[in-house]
């Protein structure tokens, strides 16, 4: 997979004071999760109060539930308020379920979308508190944080639908980072075709990248955020029939 790195900026306002806020607003009953994902102990009314969660996989997947004829469309990085509808409005005209990797600052500024992402049947992923593409390079603990206030932000706005995966912002997987997902039943998820829609290269040129690279694998990585994603919209409207087309179903990264 490729390390997204570049042309992230527009987090950096928006999460700086709101990450802030999160961690001081969340303590203990963060740093309590860390503990029980992490394999320490944690309180025992903590470990009563919260619901079982059955650990999945640690490894990273990239393969289809629906087999090898199976693609799995992700969006990652929202929602946002003027791209995340458009999306779902294609995805739905093609009656196409996605994956949506959403970071956690964004859900819980959105959580009405949140909830529209899930009324429409598609699938939930932590894509981490603040985007931070450097994070393998962290603390035990800094990943922790941004894995698990991720997927508490995201549960509370979908009204408590937990992401059923994890997807380290640019790659940034670490063997430790991937454990504390599984152990909280959300896999790792990678991608095969990146088609490259951040950049804005044109719809004609993400249209064409997917076409090129799908033979590499079935999981195709998309944005719903961080600018103006018109070109993303127009690929899809595309793509979506071309897949069809081609004999392929979508389906969801297996779990």
């Amino acid at each position: 997979m490729a390390r997204h790195s570049g042309g992230r900026g527009w987090y950096g306002k928006l999460v700086g004071a709101a990450l802030g806020v999160t961690v001081l607003a969340t303590g203990a009953s963060v740093w309590t999760a860390q503990a029980g994902a992490a394999g320490g102990s944690a309180p025992q009314a903590a470990a009563s109060a919260a619901p079982a969660v059955k650990p999945v996989d640690v490894s990273i997947a990239h393969a289809s539930d629906k087999g090898a004829r199976g693609v799995n469309i992700t969006i990652d990085d929202g929602p946002d308020p003027v791209w995340t509808p458009q999306v779902l409005d294609v995805l739905r005209e093609f009656g196409v379920k996605a994956t949506f990797c959403m970071v956690g600052t964004q859900a819980q500024a959105h959580p009405d979308l949140v909830k529209q992402v899930v009324a429409a049947g598609h699938r939930l992923c932590d894509h981490s508190v603040s985007h931070d593409t450097a994070m393998d390079k962290n603390t035990q603990a800094y990943q922790s944080q941004q894995i698990l206030d991720a997927e508490r932000m995201i549960t509370k706005a979908s009204g408590g639908v937990r992401p059923m995966y994890y997807r380290a912002p640019g790659g940034a997987f670490t063997p430790y980072s991937r454990k504390v997902a599984a152990d909280r039943g959300m896999r790792p998820l990678g991608w095969n075709v990146d088609t490259k829609d951040f950049e804005r290269p044109g719809a004609d040129a993400i249209v064409a990248t997917v076409q090129r690279e799908l033979s590499g694998g079935p999981t195709l990585l998309f944005h719903d955020a961080g600018g103006d994603r018109s070109q993303t919209v127009e690929a899809l409207r595309r793509v979506l029939p071309w897949l069809k087309d081609q004999g392929y179903s979508f389906g969801f990264p297996v779990r």
